[in-house]
């Protein structure tokens, strides 16, 4: 008797999350597969862990933010951003998630338009 093939991470995610499951967890299990669990968190800013939860459809943080970062990563979504002009959607959570530098002007000005002005910020208690 042989050991049972291991199943792909697309597999996985079809057995977790069936008809129901977003676009982007396929693309993200797909990334998976293709490059490995390891190489898709590099490409994406998160953990191993965090990659294979969303996949097997058992993450508890906050799935929308980890569907916008491989949207803008895999699937090649784009937001206007006040400061930097047309840029991916993941690209706009990193700059969001950056501490304010005086050191550079343009880090400045995203740190204040990411927490005043954009439509796309997701900070809360950000005035849009």
């Amino acid at each position: 008797m042989s050991p049972a093939e291991p199943m792909t991470m697309v597999e996985k995610a079809n057995r977790a999350h069936g008809n129901a499951m977003p676009e982007w967890i396929g693309e993200l299990a797909r990334l998976v597969d293709a490059s490995g669990l390891k190489e898709a968190a590099r490409r994406l800013g998160y953990s191993t862990a965090t990659l294979s939860q969303v996949c097997n459809g058992k993450y508890l943080g906050d799935l929308a933010k980890v569907g916008e970062v491989v949207r803008g990563a895999l699937m090649a979504e784009t937001v206007d951003c006040p400061v930097l002009g047309e840029i991916g959607r993941d690209r706009c959570l990193h700059e969001q998630d950056e501490p304010f530098r005086a050191t550079s002007s343009y880090r400045a000005q995203l740190y204040q338009a990411c927490r005043h002005s954009c439509p796309h910020s997701r900070i809360k208690g950000a005035k849009s």
